[in-house]
């Protein structure tokens, strides 16, 4: 082969090469920088076939999507100065590629290592100012949006990088205290129960007493309603037999005596020792007064 032919094909290879080199896609899931001998031309390439310099210009490429940095479990101080030992996690994307590419030069682990940094310190500074209870229940949304707020204003302005969200998925005592804290949690449950038992047995103590007391008032009640139409019935009775008497009195003591002989006369084997004379036998004397 010649000279001139080895030329000819090296040219071409050059020539292809040069062509590949001039085009390039950028995708819907990413974010791309135009840079010019190092210098920034474009800071954010939209998405599609474009065209460039070949060897002069370069085109750099950083995810566009919303990316998740788990980040280690570290333990923070509460506002007593209690240790707690939070894991938790952020959802970021790039959100200014200029910035993200001069802070990160397009390495997402040297950016996530930035935000790890900076979770690490707002959540130090956030539950700092909180106690125990605050951080755990209380004020656990207030605090995941305060840091968020802190978070994306400070990464977006430093990094280029979106901060859309921060969770926290556990949050544990260490091994050292665990112990001791539910050992107290449990001495203050027992202390809860025992004021709730007393409440009951002294509630129970009053219904009991009340409904004592309304027993006694309705049987007193009951007693003086019984009294009276007791009363009222003698009242009664005796009108009648006054009405009775005042008609025939003649018959009325008649009819007495007779009665009062049926009593006492009842038993055979009694004996009665009585004056024959007497106004008893009255009724049993004949018309001449024998008896």
């Amino acid at each position: 082969m010649s000279l001139q032919n080895l030329i000819l094909i090296f040219v071409a290879v050059a020539a292809i090469f040069l062509a590949m080199d001039s085009v390039y896609t950028v995708q819907q899931t990413e974010r791309a920088i135009l840079l010019r001998f190092g210098a920034v031309v474009d800071a954010d390439v939209k998405p599609g076939l474009h065209f460039k310099m070949p060897i002069a210009e370069q085109i750099k490429k950083a995810d566009a999507r919303v990316l998740t940095l788990d980040a280690p479990a570290e333990t923070y101080y509460t506002l007593e100065k209690k240790p707690l030992i939070v894991d938790s996690f952020v959802k970021w994307r790039v959100a200014d590629v200029e910035t993200f590419y001069t802070a990160t030069s397009f390495d997402e682990r040297r950016g996530e290592r930035v935000l790890q940094e900076r979770v690490n310190e707002g959540l130090r500074n956030q539950i700092s100012r909180r106690d125990m209870h605050e951080v755990v229940s209380g004020e656990r949304d207030q605090l995941m949006q305060e840091l968020t707020s802190d978070l994306n204003a400070v990464m977006n302005t430093n990094a280029g990088i979106e901060v859309v969200d921060v969770r926290v998925k556990r949050i544990d005592l260490p091994p050292e205290v665990s112990s001791s804290v539910y050992e107290r949690m449990n001495s203050e449950r027992q202390i809860e129960a025992r004021q709730y038992r007393a409440q009951g047995r002294e509630l129970g103590l009053g219904i009991r007493a009340d409904a004592e007391r309304q027993t006694v008032v309705i049987q007193a009640n009951a007693y003086r309603q019984s009294e009276e139409l007791r009363g009222e019935g003698d009242a009664q009775s005796a009108a009648i037999y006054a009405d009775a008497f005042n008609r025939d009195p003649d018959f009325y003591e008649f009819y007495r005596s007779i009665n009062a002989y049926s009593n006492v006369f009842r038993d055979k084997g009694d004996l009665l020792v009585l004056d024959p004379s007497s106004d008893f036998f009255k009724y049993l004397k004949g018309a001449a007064g024998d008896s």
